[in-house]
């Protein structure tokens, strides 16, 4: 049965009015949920009455380190009823430390319903043109159903192999590499398989199994008879190496990137202008949008995160996720990006060049095959 609660907040309306309605929804004891109508209590401020404004979202702390520990269920809104109640746990991949947890009920597919408007920009294969084939982690991790989804969306298949990325990045981080190459090879010959018995015309992965692929004769050549479209994720790639996958590697294929994660969703790459063979308006070969309004990056500086660089700058990824299942005011991502300049198209501002953030102190981000 669908979930029928209305909308309390969408994209039509404008910034202000938006951040004041999801403050009244998540911070209302009769639609909010356990967690935050608890959590405002020990706030120096009233959401209900001193937030008005995106910037306003600065006064909150940063709340994602509870999110390891807190029972799921204090995330569920109160106004969501049991009608039709649909409600998933998804974990992130535990890059810097211990997994962190959201509940997502349909807010993260109606971000998958607009990538895939923004795939279709780009020329990925459609309806009635072919299987997907998903090379990464599926649950407890939310890209695995999100990849599903959009295959959904096209009335075709999607097949799915499935990785554990915590058990790579473990590897790494312990000195056992060669550990990792074998789990690469076990996940390349079930690619193989796959692609050999199934007319795959679409493939995910990320892009140390896309340079794994490369270096497997057979399965490059079968890539290449029949993959039309290559979506890459989950770890950086260089823009030399971008460049060999879409123009040396796989130039049969449409190559689109996707930025994200658990905790802000989906920022698909936007696509050029005139096309990839165009060069485009961009001086960055991939330039990522966030889905506007409800999921928001600010680049700033690492050492003054309250303050974004300017456009074409370096800078640490700051994001905010409003939306009516979940409210992140702010966090800040352990990725170095680039600011990008928003188009009339994609209003949001763009973030190039993503890298791991290295700060003295801080975590190490292990990115492993994901």
């Amino acid at each position: 049965m669908p979930d029928d609660t209305p909308e309390p907040f969408t994209a039509d309306l404008a910034p202000e009015e938006f951040i004041r309605a999801a403050m009244q929804w998540h911070f209302s004891p009769e639609t909010g949920s356990p967690y935050w109508v608890k959590r405002a209590a020990q706030l120096d401020f009233d959401p209900l009455t001193d937030i008005a404004t995106w910037e306003d979202l600065d006064r909150f702390p940063d709340v994602s380190e509870e999110w390891r520990d807190i029972p799921v269920d204090a995330l569920v809104p109160a106004g969501i009823g049991r009608q039709g109640w649909n409600f998933q746990v998804f974990d992130s991949g535990g890059t810097t430390g211990r997994p962190k947890r959201i509940v997502e009920s349909h807010s993260r597919r109606n971000g998958v319903l607009w990538v895939s408007t923004v795939l279709a920009e780009h020329g990925i294969p459609g309806e009635g043109d072919g299987h997907w084939l998903h090379i990464g982690p599926t649950g407890p991790h939310i890209v695995g159903r999100s990849i599903g989804l959009l295959a959904q969306l096209r009335t075709t298949f999607c097949h799915y192999i499935d990785f554990d990325p915590r058990w790579v990045k473990s590897s790494v981080k312990q000195g056992r590499a060669e550990e990792a190459g074998r789990y690469v090879r076990h996940i390349l010959a079930q690619a193989h398989d796959v692609l050999a018995t199934q007319p795959v015309s679409v493939l995910f992965a990320t892009p140390p199994v896309l340079e794994a692929i490369a270096a497997d004769e057979r399965l490059l050549d079968l890539v290449r008879e029949k993959v039309r479209g290559i979506i890459w994720a989950g770890t950086s790639v260089s823009p030399e190496t971008l460049a060999v996958f879409e123009d040396e590697l796989f130039p049969q294929a449409v190559v689109v990137g996707l930025y994200g994660n658990t905790m802000m969703g989906i920022a698909p790459q936007r696509p050029r202008a005139g096309g990839r063979d165009a060069g485009g308006q961009d001086e960055e070969r991939c330039v990522f949008v966030p889905f506007h309004p409800y999921s928001r990056v600010t680049v700033v500086d690492p050492d003054d995160t309250l303050t974004p660089v300017a456009h074409g700058e370096r800078g640490q990824a700051r994001i905010s996720l409003v939306s009516r299942d979940l409210l992140l005011p702010w966090t800040l991502e352990r990725d170095s990006v680039v600011r990008v300049r928003p188009t009339a198209r994609y209003p949001q501002d763009g973030l190039a060049d993503v890298q791991p953030l290295t700060v003295e102190g801080g975590p190490t981000a292990i990115e492993g095959v994901y």
